[in-house]
């Protein structure tokens, strides 16, 4: 799976640099999509004209090693002259931090080339966990990017507070790609694409907005 979502995401990137002379591509932490990140960061792309930007941040430091953004230059680490763009900064708070965070986006012309999300057994994607504190802006509001802080599980762990892209940003992107994993997901997924209330299930605000999402799953 990763190596063939890889050739799909390596032709958009370089669709993407044709037209606009950059790309940008946004991608979830998580152990499901490292592999795909490894793989497409020895393709022979101009990776000085990508920009690689978080879907979402715990609110952590890059010294943490529950940092996303930690993670994804790791897996990025043979892709030269590749640009990342993390979502934490200095902030006590994701909301003291949101006016920095937002800043990042200010100047952004087009929509993602690519957008790369998993899906939690919670049925939570990016950050958007069930009824947490901010999830209505995150599905529902025209800014590009929310704070959220999630109602503790063992899924999200002690890092409730977190930064998240929207639903307005992702679901313009050229290509989004939804990874799932294991039996287990595949039970949650098939209950996501039944009808239900997104605040039980905030995946399904991406199969409503872009029903022709590319959606892979592996055993």
């Amino acid at each position: 799976m990763a190596a063939r979502i890889a050739d799909l995401i390596a032709a958009q990137l370089q669709l993407g640099q044709y037209q606009n002379l950059m790309a940008e591509i946004a991608v979830s932490g998580g152990t499901t999509p490292r592999a795909l990140y490894e793989n497409l960061a020895c393709r022979a792309l101009e990776w000085e004209k990508i920009r690689v930007t978080l879907v979402d941040e715990r609110w952590v430091g890059i010294d943490s090693p529950r940092s996303n953004e930690a993670a994804i230059r790791k897996a990025f680490a043979k892709a030269t002259g590749v640009t990342i763009a993390g979502l934490y900064n200095n902030a006590e708070t994701p909301q003291a931090g949101l006016v920095g965070c937002a800043a990042m986006f200010a100047d952004r012309r087009q929509p993602f080339d690519v957008v790369v999300l998993g899906m939690g057994e919670d049925g939570h994607t990016a950050s958007w966990f069930p009824h947490a504190e901010g999830l209505s802006d995150a599905i529902e509001s025209d800014a590009l990017i929310c704070a959220i802080r999630a109602i503790k599980s063992d899924i999200t762990g002690e890092e409730v507070d977190r930064m998240t892209l929207t639903l307005s940003a992702i679901r313009d992107a050229k290509m989004i790609v939804l990874l799932v994993t294991g039996q287990t997901k595949r039970t949650v997924l098939e209950r996501a694409l039944q009808p239900g209330p997104i605040d039980d299930m905030p995946v399904r605000a991406v199969f409503h907005a872009r029903p022709d999402l590319w959606l892979c799953w592996a055993p």
